[in-house]
């Protein structure tokens, strides 16, 4: 009987395995690989700040999951995982809803010989009164476009009612790698929203304030990257607030743990993450306090040898210290590569590698103005990178992933296809 494979979650990681397994499990017969999300297309998460501030038209850099299956010899399923049965080696999906509430899939049963769960993280506003009602989240692609719709609602507003000098506040709570980028990236819209002509909100009166618990901006990040951005975005006019813990969020402003009320017509809570709340003890898997599976180091979780968990939603031991894998695209990238093998290696019943993470290094882009990181190998050391070099690796990472999935030719005619579009749409999403 083929073996099969279910991976859950069509996120970087899941996606990049199915693709590679397809390729060479699925190709040849030797495995069935089946991909399940709840979507109908994918969309590389580190974008959606840019989504979010209309920089990037999601539609034309989304992936369709039926046809890369179709491309390459795996099977998609629509449906959102929702319990599962080890003994009988099998998951549930539940029925899948139009906007009208319509059942479009039935609720159903998908069997496995190997399961891998990478359904990736969410956003974890710790329980913050009034975090949930009040503030926007960017952990999907949905979520972006409704931020990026309501901004410029605001700016649509305004340049009907000719409201001279208006202005728009927008608050984002944490100062990690998102809400880092998403501040640079509406201090760019705003100057392009202006040359567009919806110029009632000047570029100035896009109040941008950026809150962070901890001492310094990405504080996981070290401290010679954190204190060049944190130069940056004080120059490009955003309020940079550290050791700032937000305790209340209501609907036109914020308040920190010291009083401190800070307004804001838009909020976005980018502080934290935790895996979807469904995978806490599922069918008594071992979990932590963050609804992460925990793993070995074969990407195994330790309770079932038959179930592997990566990315964002797994707690994977990091060898040499006492912490878990840091939840970054590189480990995913790394992990989904690592996995490619151990499953062919698991049919030939072979023993499977343990994962060791690599740190290459870290990238954060400041929109047209600026990008900082370091770039970490086994020749060069850690090397610092700022400016345009900087940004020209950041935009690489990318083109990796887009390699990863459709191959180096096609990957340069998207390149080609995205350089002769510039020329006749708009420098930023206006709808």
């Amino acid at each position: 009987m083929t073996h099969r494979i279910v991976i859950v979650g069509g996120g970087a990681g899941g996606l990049e395995l199915a693709t590679r397994l397809g390729k060479t499990l699925g190709k040849r017969g030797t495995a069935s690989v089946t991909l399940v999300d709840a979507n109908l297309t994918h969309i590389w998460k580190p974008l959606l700040h840019e989504v979010a501030a209309g920089s990037l038209n999601s539609s034309e850099d989304e992936l369709n999951y039926v046809a890369q299956a179709k491309w390459n010899h795996f099977e998609f399923q629509l449906g959102r995982m929702s319990g599962l049965d080890r003994a009988a080696k099998q998951i549930q999906l539940a029925a899948t809803l139009d906007e009208n509430g319509l059942e479009l899939v039935p609720a159903r049963t998908l069997g496995y010989d190997s399961l891998v769960i990478s359904v990736g993280s969410t956003t974890n506003d710790f329980g913050t009164l009034g975090a949930a009602q009040n503030c926007l989240f960017l952990d999907t692609r949905k979520q972006a476009e409704r931020f990026h719709q309501q901004l410029l609602n605001h700016y649509l507003r305004a340049h009907a009612h000719h409201d001279q000098d208006s202005q728009i506040s927008v608050a984002i709570v944490g100062a990690g790698a998102t809400g880092v980028e998403l501040a640079a990236e509406l201090h760019h819209a705003a100057h392009e929203l202006a040359a567009y002509g919806l110029d009632k909100i000047k570029p100035q009166n896009m109040r941008i304030t950026l809150i962070e618990a901890g001492p310094r901006v990405l504080p996981a990040l070290p401290e010679r990257i954190g204190n060049p951005v944190h130069k940056t975005l004080e120059k490009l006019g955003v309020t940079v607030l550290t050791g700032a813990s937000v305790s209340e969020v209501g609907p036109d402003s914020l308040m920190t743990a010291d009083g401190k009320v800070i307004p804001a017509s838009l909020k976005v809570w980018a502080a934290g993450i935790r895996a979807p709340a469904f995978l806490k003890d599922i069918d008594g898997l071992e979990t932590n306090r963050i609804n992460q599976l925990q793993v070995l180091p074969t990407l195994q979780t330790t309770r079932d040898e038959n179930i592997f968990a990566f990315g964002d939603c797994a707690a994977c031991p990091q060898k040499g210290t006492d912490r878990n894998v840091p939840p970054r695209a590189q480990a995913a990238h790394q992990q989904a590569s690592l996995l490619a093998k151990s499953l062919k290696l698991r049919i030939e019943g072979k023993e499977l590698p343990e994962y060791t993470y690599k740190d290459y290094g870290s990238l954060i882009s400041l929109s047209k103005f600026s990008a900082v990181g370091n770039l970490m190998g086994n020749l060069t050391g850690s090397v610092m990178l700022e400016g345009w070099l900087a940004r020209m690796f950041y935009v690489s990472l990318y083109r990796m992933h887009q390699m990863a999935l459709y191959g180096t030719f096609k990957t340069m005619m998207l390149m080609l296809g995205s350089r002769i579009g510039r020329g006749t749409e708009p420098r930023l999403k206006l709808h």
